[in-house]
């Protein structure tokens, strides 16, 4: 992610009560695949990639970049955090020049309804405060898709907008650091 100043990536691994947050490895190369071909997964993405295609794309480290987090449990990725420059072509900004900080997670099924992803997403967002004070942070969902509709309340991303995009009705929000934070 561009703007984060002098701060360095990839972090020191994030512990929480359950997960750890880390750069990818060699290892998460079928997880990236599975959250890729998967139907469930990427029902409010765009839809599944071929699992042959992504065979021969992913890396043999996928996910190797800054702003992106693996999400581990017990040893084994279940999901991914990242935090990305918002795209200036797409709508939804809260800033003239565009390029806001935007959080996005992908889980596996067997990760869902467990509170991952909330403990996940808070660990980062808490990161990305301390790493750069003051910066808000957008995220952008379909309003069809209800577990993230839900996450982004309980991670305390207020509405500001929402837009047509992709086919579908976007749900546009913004999260300020708490001001304890």
């Amino acid at each position: 992610m561009t703007g984060l100043g002098r701060t360095a990536w990839p972090p020191a691994p994030i512990r929480t009560e359950r997960l750890v947050l880390r750069e990818s490895e060699a290892r998460d190369r079928a997880a990236f695949i599975e959250l890729f071909a998967s139907p469930e997964v990427r029902a409010y993405l765009g839809g599944p990639r071929p699992r042959d295609e992504l065979e021969r794309a992913v890396p043999a480290v996928p996910g190797r970049r800054t702003g992106l987090f693996v999400i581990e449990l017990d040893g084994a990725m279940i999901g991914m955090v990242t935090l990305d420059r918002r795209n200036a072509e797409r709508p939804g900004h809260i800033r003239p020049d565009a390029g806001e900080a935007e959080l996005s997670y992908t889980f596996l099924p067997e990760g869902w309804g467990r509170g991952y992803a909330a403990e996940a997403c808070t660990a980062a967002l808490d990161w990305f405060a301390g790493a750069v004070p003051g910066e808000p942070v957008v995220l952008c969902t379909q309003t069809a898709n209800d577990r993230s509709m839900r996450l982004a309340a309980k991670l305390g991303f207020a509405e500001v907008e929402r837009f047509e995009e992709y086919g579908a009705e976007q749900w546009f929000g913004v999260w300020s650091v708490p001001s304890s934070a």
